[in-house]
């Protein structure tokens, strides 16, 4: 039976794999095919990296443009956060989509179907199948297929730390890898991302943690090396979404704009800023496109802006000038290492809603080296045990690469397979 496993932890990057650190996957690395330029999406975000991963696409074609937006409703340019349990399906009513491609779940509904167990916010979990194709079961509702929910006695029942990653782990081996036996089986750990934008990256409290995330992906790696022996053809994909850096200082960006008279007040629709951690969207009313010009050139001269993306440089980014999005801004970035010697740090956009940018601890969102660099390996038909891939790999590549392995059509995408050639 040809299956098909993902298992992502989320949040860590590739510099922190090593033999003291990650011991079971760094045994993996013997065991599959490393990508040593694997890359993420922009926003560097968990809500984004999950839809293009589900869709094989671009923000631009899927249409979840961060972590955090802003959707035009009755003519009104409104502030949302997407990771809230019904942002897709409140996408889906004012939009008509909630995202604009089809997910893996949609693929391989007629052929073996999905399951998706996720322990991270409730809006990138729903982002693997928002239109109930598969079986999607996380904290805050677990769903089948037309999205009905499951019976009370089959809810995912975990919390979001150790413990809960744990207990949904072992859940995952037992009943969906070893006895339900969907074509495709996802588990997306929440750590040790949560830890990390609690504590100080290389704080003993967060290393405890990655030990902690290393061994649940070990226990998933030697369940499918069971079942490869029993004879079932499993590719089994073990990464990250993104990295994380030390945030070193925080931005109100929307006060800024106010202060350079092109937003009119902090609640104001004509102009919003949405936070995604390391970077920022902005979105213009389209009343006021006539402002786009003078927010790009205001940003340019910003010191605390590293990277500056207006209309017509989106798509650098693999984003689009659509749905009132007119400038992305990955914040400034550099190579200085935390308290604990960890490299890299980065402002932060502060986020709205009264939620927490901690300075010293980890965020992710912008174009800075570490949390642009998850790590990937690949082990099943097609990959080299023991090899190291120097070629560029995306996170829209893993969706092509399941659907070849199962042998399922996947020309409409912006990722390519990466198997071998034979």
């Amino acid at each position: 039976m040809k299956r098909a496993v993902i298992v992502t932890t989320d949040g860590l990057r590739s510099d922190m794999i090593s033999a003291e650190l990650t011991p079971r996957l760094k045994r993996f690395e013997a065991e599959a095919e490393r990508f040593a330029d694997y890359r993420t999406m922009f926003p560097s975000c968990t809500r984004v990296v999950s839809a293009s991963l589900a869709t094989g696409c671009f923000p631009a074609r899927h249409g979840l443009q961060g972590n955090s937006v802003a959707l035009l409703e009755d003519g009104r340019l409104i502030a949302r956060d997407a990771g809230d349990p019904d942002f897709l399906q409140h996408k889906r009513r004012v939009t008509g989509r909630s995202l604009s491609m089809p997910t893996l779940a949609e693929r391989v509904s007629a052929h073996g179907g999905a399951i998706i167990f996720s322990n991270v916010s409730p809006g990138a979990a729903y982002a693997h199948d928002p239109d109930g194709y598969g079986h999607v079961y996380h904290r805050s509702g677990s769903f089948g297929p037309g999205r009905t929910p499951v019976a009370d006695g089959d809810h995912l029942d975990v919390t979001l730390d150790v413990a809960g990653d744990r207990r949904m782990t072992e859940r995952f081996i037992d009943e969906v890898l070893t006895r339900r036996r969907p074509a495709l089986s996802v588990l997306w750990l929440g750590e040790p991302d949560h830890i990390q934008h609690e504590m100080a990256l290389g704080s003993p409290a967060h290393l405890a943690v990655l030990a902690a995330a290393d061994a649940h992906a070990g226990l998933v790696i030697d369940a499918v090396a069971r079942l490869s022996a029993a004879g079932d053809d499993v590719l089994l994909c073990v990464g990250s979404d993104h990295g994380h850096q030390t945030v070193d200082g925080v931005i109100d960006v929307d006060a800024e704009l106010i202060a350079a008279g092109l937003k009119a007040s902090p609640a104001s629709g004509d102009v919003v800023a949405a936070s995604n951690g390391t970077s920022v969207l902005i979105y213009v009313h389209p009343d006021h496109a006539d402002r786009v010009s003078n927010i790009r050139t205001f940003l340019d001269g910003c010191g605390w802006a590293g990277r500056v993306f207006g209309p017509g440089e989106l798509m650098e980014v693999g984003q689009a000038p659509d749905a009132a999005l007119a400038v992305a801004v990955s914040m400034r970035a550099s190579e200085t290492p935390n308290a604990f010697g960890i490299l890299g740090s980065s402002l932060a956009a502060k986020p709205a809603q009264g939620k927490a940018d901690r300075l010293g601890c980890g965020q992710h969102g912008g174009l800075g080296r570490y949390e642009q660099s998850p790590f990937m390996m690949i082990s099943g038909a097609g990959f080299a045990a023991g090899a190291v891939r120097d070629a560029p790999g995306r996170v829209i590549d893993v969706a092509p690469t399941v659907l070849a392995h199962l042998g399922l059509p996947c020309a409409d995408v912006d990722g390519r397979p990466l198997q071998r050639p034979r």
